[in-house]
């Protein structure tokens, strides 16, 4: 798997991870405001780390090379395989770093892993429609807008209406195993 860019490296999220996690995620609680409810303390952490037990979830750090400190988080969810072959994928910058483009280059990574890696066929996005800086972030990296799925997430005590976005997997693509023959 080719983790790392001139500027970032894409790791897997682990327990160890706890500490600078939550911190971060607590540092970065305006900058998610409606869009995003990460873990904020070691007991959420510890929940949420189940997510990732049964290889359908997979959870990253997006670390910046050059000092080592996380930027932001990407899952890799609902991996289904068969006739599908696809994923949607959850996203968020760390406050102390965002706006520098780490993670247009960490999630460029986590695409390339799901395509030639995973072999996935197809990925989603689900964004809020006011979340300008994350509709410019898929749109940078080449999706392409679906529709408007309303009332799709429950964050932050309400139901949220969501755009969704979608990239395929470029040319040539190697199926994985799962995929039937006819």
């Amino acid at each position: 798997m080719s983790t790392t860019s001139s500027r970032v490296e894409l790791c897997p999220l682990t327990l160890a991870d706890q500490d600078e996690f939550c911190s971060l995620v607590r540092a970065s609680a305006e900058l998610f405001g409606p869009y995003m409810q990460l873990p904020t303390n070691a007991a959420e952490f510890q929940r949420w780390m189940g997510r990732f037990d049964d290889g359908t979830n997979l959870g990253f750090l997006i670390r910046v090379r050059e000092s080592g400190v996380a930027a932001g988080t990407v899952n890799i969810n609902s991996i289904i395989r068969g006739r599908y072959q696809g994923a949607s994928l959850g996203y968020a910058a760390f406050a102390p770093s965002a706006g520098r483009g780490y993670m247009a280059d960490g999630l460029a990574l986590v695409l390339r892993h799901a395509f030639e890696e995973l072999r996935l066929h197809r990925l989603e996005a689900n964004i809020q429609p006011a979340n300008k800086p994350s509709l410019a972030l898929v749109r940078r990296l080449g999706f392409r807008y679906e529709g408007l799925s309303p009332d799709y997430l429950y964050i932050a005590g309400a139901w949220r209406d969501h755009e969704r976005w979608a990239i395929g997997a470029p040319d040539p693509w190697t199926p994985d195993p799962s995929l039937p023959e006819v």
